[in-house]
């Protein structure tokens, strides 16, 4: 499957395997849903199908019947491929039936043995996600990158590669797949989206929403996070441009965080319209922005950034997010930046 938005990480892995630099470890990273598993699939296929991914093939048919959220029985420490040299490694399910948020050492040294077996044609093994290992089972694999058997390819997929050890980020090859603002992927997203909802979105508008992530903003849409991220958006604008609105938010209680994410991308493309000095298509944006002194933007921006990463403690979302909201609801006509309290204590 060539995603739009994988091209330039399709060139960079192609120019490899033309020049015979294919590595023996892979990393491949980029945000949750960017299609990781899509492009390793697509990878796999080049290197297997002896007619360059026809998808009519054994090995391009045993492909698309490998799914990578299938659940896994206990017992299962890898999963073999319906081809027989690929294998995959990944988190299992626990005693209660949800998945573990760990890979385990042994697993890890079930996928090693399995690699270490002979084998006449090239054999893939993929760990996905590989941040989700353990500190014992990341240096279990160590010493099978270090000496890796011939005719053998491992790929890693990684949300976050900075939660991988060095030894092991020292030892792969990483391609990195950006997230995409681009036609190409809104053509492909406003293809995908259902035929009865087309007309009701905009395709571009989308991706900014879900930050440059196709896969999201189709998974948005089967929910109702887009509706309700509508209405955060416009709700936020009409404080911006009219603060006594800041009285009537009672759609964001409960919402903090997703509140938060939304006015985080308000302002990141008000900044962006700032540097660029060109109007964007949000024209309540464009009144706000063309108000908003550069660094106010700035400011509040590493303030909103600061909010969401405090999230994950005990601190009073709501009241913090009122904090934020005030300084929103005056940001076009600041003499002086303040300092947000419960930002600035913790």
């Amino acid at each position: 499957m060539n995603l739009p938005w994988h091209s330039s990480a399709h060139k960079k892995i192609n120019k490899m395997i033309d020049q015979n630099h294919l590595p023996h470890a892979l990393l491949i990273t980029g945000v949750q849903k960017i299609g990781k598993f899509e492009f390793a699939q697509t990878l796999i296929q080049k290197l297997l199908c002896k007619d360059s991914s026809c998808g009519s093939c054994a090995v391009c048919l045993s492909l698309t019947k490998d799914e990578p959220n299938a659940n896994l029985e206990h017992s299962i420490l890898i999963r073999r491929s319906h081809y027989p040299n690929l294998i995959y490694c990944r988190a299992e399910l626990n005693d209660s039936g949800s998945m573990s948020k760990d890979i385990r050492v042994d697993q890890i040294r079930a996928f090693c043995e399995s690699l270490g077996k002979t084998a006449d044609s090239l054999q893939i093994g993929i760990i996905f996600y590989a941040d989700q290992m353990n500190v014992n089972a990341a240096n279990g694999l160590l010493k099978t990158l270090e000496e890796p058997r011939k005719n053998t390819l491992i790929i890693l997929l990684a949300h976050n590669a900075r939660s991988l050890p060095q030894t092991v980020l020292s030892r792969c090859q990483t391609i990195h797949i950006n997230p995409t603002y681009e036609q190409e992927s809104a053509d492909w997203l406003s293809k995908n989206i259902d035929k009865d909802s087309r007309d009701d979105f905009d395709a571009l508008q989308l991706l900014e929403s879900s930050h440059g992530i196709p896969y999201k903003a189709l998974e948005d849409l089967k929910g109702h996070y887009f509706f309700h991220y509508q209405n955060w958006q416009n709700s936020l604008l009409e404080i911006a441009i009219s603060p006594t609105k800041i009285y009537d938010t009672a759609m964001f209680d409960g919402n903090e965080i997703g509140v938060l994410k939304c006015l985080q991308q308000l302002v990141n493309e008000g900044i962006k319209i700032k540097i660029l000095n060109h109007e964007g298509a949000n024209l309540e944006l464009n009144k706000v922005v063309e108000r908003t002194s550069s660094n106010y933007l700035f400011n509040l921006q590493d303030d909103i950034n600061s909010a969401i990463s405090m999230s994950q403690t005990t601190v009073n979302m709501k009241l913090l997010l009122d904090n934020v909201l005030i300084v929103w609801s005056h940001i076009s006509h600041l003499k002086k930046y303040p300092a947000i309290t419960n930002i600035q204590e913790n």
